[in-house]
């Protein structure tokens, strides 16, 4: 008895949805692509391109000290969008202080008044290369934190550093800490947030560490490393406001444009002056001809340019042309 068995195997197309059997023309992914891609770049072109709708704005330091000095231009859409943003600068573009080329100074934009971005100082910090090259292995390095209220109600926050000239005790240590703290809670408590800024920065404060720590052990640096804003207190602000800063700065540019109108015209006289002075007036010179040998008139005439050929009266002749 033979077994007949019959195995069907289903098509690879069966259960797919064909033009043939749905009656609906075939959809191919070909077409699908293309369809996407040209949705893709007509949605592209829709988008709106936010670069252009930004515009620059001139940042400027606070009114106390800097006399909001222009320390630099940022892009942004909305004005809204700088508020909070932070911009560092060099000490040396701020004061033109060579020394200071490795200390940065911070600033936070506060408020924008049409196309100025006005900032509040908010700290500095040490550039860590320098830092770096000054810890050594037979140095000793005292770091702290200090937290300081300023007369004004500011909330400051202090990190010394401080390099010896040989390595000392872990008690050494402690005692430099102490006197370094006393001397700058002292002088923040008694001084004003921007009286403690200039004393920082100029580095009066880092002098007044050094003096006391110096009675422990001989110190080869004290710097502030590092000093951060917490907390703003009661502003007090003196010098000039921005409308006036704004009407130095244009008569400082017309004066300049002037300035160099004035340099042109005097530059172009000194020209024309030169150029005449330089043009000799040449006076014709009543020469005897007649009295010349026959080989001096040829010179001459060859000097002209002149044919050399004929008599002497023909060559006095062509000379007197």
């Amino acid at each position: 008895m033979f077994l007949t068995v019959f195995i069907t195997f289903r098509s690879y197309s069966q259960g797919k949805s064909h033009g043939s059997q749905t009656g609906q023309p075939p959809v191919h992914k070909e077409s699908l692509k293309m369809a996407k891609g040209a949705s893709a770049r007509a949605a592209a072109r829709k988008q709106k391109d936010k670069w252009k709708s930004k515009r620059w704005y001139t940042i400027r330091a606070p009114r106390t000290p800097w006399s909001f000095r222009v320390i630099g231009e940022t892009l942004s859409e909305e004005p809204e969008q700088l508020i909070g943003r932070h911009y560092e600068v060099i000490q040396n573009e701020l004061d033109g202080d060579f020394s200071k080329m490795h200390v940065k100074v911070v600033f936070r934009v506060i408020d924008v008044l049409g196309n100025d971005a006005i900032t509040e100082f908010v700290g500095h910090e040490l550039l860590k290369d320098h830092v770096r090259r000054q810890v050594r292995r037979d140095r000793g390095k005292i770091d702290d934190t200090i937290d300081v209220i300023t007369e004004d109600g500011y909330y400051v926050r202090f990190k010394p550093l401080m390099i010896s000239r040989a390595r000392i005790k872990a008690s050494q240590k402690q005692q430099m800490r102490t006197l370094a703290r006393e001397v700058i809670l002292t002088t923040g408590a008694t001084s004003t947030w921007f009286q403690l800024q200039a004393a920082t920065l100029d580095g009066t404060l880092e002098t007044k560490i050094k003096e006391a720590v110096s009675k422990i052990q001989p110190v080869k640096l004290v710097v502030i490393r590092r000093t951060q804003l917490i907390q703003a207190g009661v502003i007090v602000e003196d010098g000039p406001t921005l409308d006036e800063i704004h009407a130095q700065e244009k008569e400082d540019n017309e004066a300049t444009k002037s300035s160099l109108k004035v340099d042109d015209a005097e530059s172009i006289d000194d020209a024309d002056s030169e150029e005449e002075s330089d043009v000799k007036v040449e006076e014709p010179e009543n020469i005897d001809y007649s009295s010349m040998t026959v080989p001096q008139l040829k010179e001459l005439l060859k000097a002209a340019g002149k044919p050399v050929s004929g008599k002497k009266a023909d060559l006095i002749d062509r000379l007197n042309e």
